[in-house]
């Protein structure tokens, strides 16, 4: 009952500043802008996420054109198509790091725009492939003159270590269980095996026919033409305009006018340069014109809540939440036992980004989502990389669910450490090995694996793989055997991971959001998600090595995409704490396409 007289005074605040400030926004309604600039760049999330009001050394806030989630994005789009004044939107794109699920999710809210009339205008000064395909969405796709597009498919580096690390005196010592299980192979082969080499082509293949597609329907070219292009790539501006890729060249400040909005000044006028620039405005300042902008109005129901517990980063035990670099045991799993006792999430969404890790670890939050699973539905979804122990978390789920081109499977298991006696025999290190128990030196740098302990490993090796194929076969509903047939370290994409049964259907992020409510009987209309499990503030990055460390691992998918051309760290946990704590290895790849690992 408290509750009511603050919901009744806080929209009495809110009419009253919208009724004081209308007679303003009514004097500027004269100067609404024709054009709304948004700026898209990196990776906006799916919903908008709460600033805190206070933060320090929080990053830089957002410019006021910046997309800053797909959610708030569709509904000033929405906004926007009401408006008869307005033409359209110009679509700054920028270094743009979006999922192939993100990127279709804005296509979708560009091409709704459009249905309303609305035109929509995509502006840039360089982009790449995946930033390029976004942007074919477009009425029209405008370049900067001195920009670029870095038009040239996709290219994928896999390397092969073994030969290398043998020169120093290092060899990699794994037992794996799974031809398709590939991680282990960076250490161990003198060359890419063709394994490894055709799977990634069948990424490969994917991806670059999407990108045809996208290019194809937007430029009004033929596929084959399409491929042509890309076969002569990258383009400067100018060529790309020759090449009919893009529309016009258009500085930034020159945007304005070549959208009609201000009158070009004559060349050999001599007040050319003095007049005040023109610049397209962000949606701030167009709601300041309109004299009744929508209003967030108090609610007195609550909304419906879906609890958001996010998997993200390569699965470890310990504490802590390196927030999406690494997944520890303990904060998934605090993450869904919150969600579980929130009355007011009917339902949970499990939402998953691992490319794998520890076995110990992976199987502790899939009871932890199976305990919940109890309580209230709960629907796991996967955008990136659903991989191996990512995948086995995604279990407990009542459905699976994945965007088309997501990273999915890779049910096998691989464990060992690497020898490195060779290298402290040409440094001239001696270190004797004295042990009590037959493998006690099992995860010893210092020596090879002997016969005993290398059986040891793979007899453990094999229980694991078993266990996991008990796991998926039993939330799969199917035999041991039909899973092996499917496992063995294969990675397939979403819509192929959906025809051999391991998801459960093809989807969207806001699609799974509302199935994952009905599935609670609910409907979801407009619904809140509430994030459990977030990162923390603190986190001491050397406990969570020392606690990844663990020789038994759900191992990784192999590689994985990097839309935005960042770089990423991986983890990979295969020592023994005692150790060197985890083998910690960054792979960097010139250009901007991808990175595998």
């Amino acid at each position: 009952m408290l509750r009511l007289p603050f919901i009744a005074l806080a929209n009495l605040f809110l009419l009253l500043s919208s009724l004081l400030g209308a007679p303003f926004r009514m004097l500027a309604a004269r100067h609404r802008p024709a054009y709304v600039r948004f700026r898209l760049t990196g990776d906006p999330s799916y919903r908008q996420q709460r600033r805190p009001r206070f933060s320090l050394g929080g990053g830089a806030r957002p410019e006021p054109s910046d997309v800053t989630s797909l959610e708030r994005f569709g509904e000033d789009l929405r906004l926007l198509a009401k408006d008869a004044r307005v033409k359209g939107i110009v679509l700054e794109v920028e270094e743009l790091g979006l999922p192939p699920a993100k990127r279709d999710a804005v296509v979708a809210l560009l091409a709704e725009f459009r249905a309303a009339g609305k035109r929509v205008v995509a502006w840039a000064v360089m982009v790449d492939s995946d930033s390029y395909a976004l942007m074919c969405a477009a009425d029209e796709v405008l370049l900067a003159p001195m920009g670029r597009l870095e038009l040239v498919g996709y290219a994928a580096e896999a390397t092969a270590l073994g030969e290398g690390l043998g020169r120093v005196g290092i060899r990699g010592q794994f037992v794996r269980r799974g031809d398709y299980k590939t991680a282990p192979e960076l250490f161990t082969h003198p060359e890419v095996s063709d394994i490894q080499r055709r799977t990634v082509e069948t990424f490969l293949d994917e991806r670059y026919s999407v990108l045809v597609e996208a290019v194809s329907a937007g430029r009004r070219k033929t596929a084959e033409e399409v491929k042509g292009l890309i076969d002569v790539g990258p383009f400067s501006a100018q060529r790309a305009k020759a090449a009919g890729l893009v529309d016009a060249l258009v500085s930034e400040a020159d945007l304005p006018v070549h959208l009609g909005l201000v009158a070009a000044p004559a060349a050999d006028s001599k007040e050319a340069g003095s007049e005040e620039e023109t610049e397209l405005e962000p949606l701030e300042m167009y709601l300041e014109t309109v004299p009744f902008p929508p209003v967030k109005w108090k609610r007195l129901k609550r909304r419906t809540r879906l609890a958001f517990v996010p998997v993200s980063g390569m699965i470890v035990p310990g504490k802590g939440n390196a927030g999406g670099r690494l997944a520890t045991a303990d904060a998934v799993v605090k993450g869904l036992r919150a969600a579980g006792r929130d009355k007011r999430s009917k339902a949970v969404l499990l939402y998953v980004n691992s490319p794998g890790g520890a076995a110990i670890a992976s199987e502790q939050i899939l009871e932890a989502v199976q305990r919940v699973a109890k309580k209230k539905p709960v629907l796991a979804y996967m955008d990136r990389v659903c991989a191996s122990a990512g995948y086995m978390v995604a279990l407990g789920a009542k459905e699976v669910w994945s965007a088309p081109h997501a990273v999915v499977g890779s049910i096998g298991v691989f464990a060992g450490k690497f020898d490195t006696s060779g290298l402290l025999k040409l440094l001239g290190i001696h270190r004797t090995v004295m042990t009590r128990g037959a493998n006690a030196a099992l995860l010893s740098f210092s020596k090879a694996f002997s016969e005993g302990e290398r059986a040891a490993l793979e007899a453990d090796v094999e229980e694991m793989y078993q266990s996991f194929l008990g796991h998926v076969a039993k939330a799969r509903g199917r035999t041991k055997e039909e899973i092996h047939a499917l496992a063995e370290g294969r990675v397939y994409s979403g819509l192929r991971a959906k025809d051999v049964g391991l998801v459960d259907r093809i989807g969207g992020f806001e699609e799974a959001c509302r199935h994952a409510l009905s599935l609670a009987n609910v409907a979801p209309g407009d619904f809140e998600l509430k994030t459990y499990g977030a990162a923390e503030r603190k986190m001491s990055l050397l406990r969570l090595l020392a606690g990844a460390a663990h020789p038994q691992t759900y191992a990784f998918c192999p590689w994985s995409w990097n839309l935005g051309g960042q770089e990423r760290d991986l983890l990979v946990c295969l020592t023994d704490e005692s150790q060197w704590g985890g083998w910690l290895r960054q792979v960097v790849r010139e250009g901007h396409d991808g990175k595998y690992w």
